[in-house]
């Protein structure tokens, strides 16, 4: 756990300051993957669902899990350590979350703020950009780019940010429209809400550390009374509890001429409770660690 720790750190370290390193996050070589299973299997009943799915994402990580498994303890731990910066690194982002939310915030004029939100992950509607909007779509985005991936990276190692990572870029069909069927996107998506529901509640319950812990605890509460059917695996009480968190003091005299000031400070203290919820959760990966309770 201390090698996940120490990963932890430096991989973070190096994503928020050397931004240009992003570039090195490709996975055409995943895309590939996809595409020789669907020449293959394609045209197969069996592979359009789950067992596609394991196959597309699975075997990659299982490979993965295997040099975990036998760089373990190799080098003094040197080698487990590059591994997981490595991969901890690669599984991070695409782009830093506050680099994107930096560009929604200076951007010149409303056309370029709106790029700049879909940047971050969001669509601007007619109706303009609104504080519920940004708020939504920084712990969206913090909890795809971040927080899932640390997750699964502390439960699994290298393989579990693999695994985070993978699910969610094929779900999406970000590079895989030629070699994934919907039915296997679908079982994808599916996948993808069960990593990121237990992510989700634990973000919620570091929000409530790290912010207003009465309105966490009343948004959770509220947000789950008011969907008593059909709730499954959906992850808004995320959002209801981060929107619940943010008080923002707009300040009439901000340098922002448009409509858009208030929305502009409410996703800046969004962003400062995603860092502080990062915080909070790497206190207690600390905290473990000193106790010497996970191996």
């Amino acid at each position: 756990m201390a090698i996940k720790l120490l990963a932890m750190v430096i991989a973070l370290t190096a994503a928020h300051t050397l931004p240009d390193l992003a570039r090195l996050r490709q996975f055409g070589w995943l895309a590939g993957w996809a595409a020789f299973l669907h020449g293959w299997f394609g045209g197969r009943d069996w592979y359009a669902g789950s067992f596609g799915a394991l196959l597309v994402i699975g075997v990659p990580v299982l490979l993965l899990f295997g040099l975990q498994q036998a760089l373990a303890g190799t080098a003094f731990g040197l080698a487990s350590l590059a591994l997981a910066v490595a991969a901890l690194f690669y599984a991070w982002g695409p782009r830093d979350l506050a680099l994107d939310v930096e560009a929604v915030v200076h951007a010149p004029d409303a056309e370029r703020r709106r790029l700049a939100v879909h940047m971050l992950g969001a669509d601007v509607p007619e109706t303009g950009i609104s504080g519920t909007l940004l708020v939504d779509a920084v712990f969206s985005a913090a909890l795809t780019r971040w927080f899932g991936v640390l997750l699964w990276f502390v439960l699994l190692g290298p393989a579990g940010a693999l695994l985070y990572r993978g699910t969610q870029l094929v779900a999406r069909h970000e590079g895989f429209e030629d070699a994934i069927s919907p039915p296997l996107a679908d079982a994808c998506a599916r996948l993808e809400r069960m990593l990121n529901w237990p992510a989700a509640h634990l973000v919620t319950l570091a929000l409530a550390v790290a912010a207003d812990f009465d309105a966490v605890a009343g948004a959770w509460r509220d947000w789950h009374a008011s969907r008593k059917e059909g709730r499954g695996l959906d992850a808004g009480f995320l959002r209801a509890a981060a929107r619940a968190s943010v008080d923002a003091d707009i300040d009439v005299a901000d340098e922002y001429v448009d409509d858009s000031r208030g929305a502009i400070a409410e996703m800046q203290e969004a962003m400062t409770l995603a860092w502080r919820v990062l915080m909070v959760l790497g206190v207690v990966l600390a905290l473990f660690v000193l106790a010497g309770r996970i191996a």
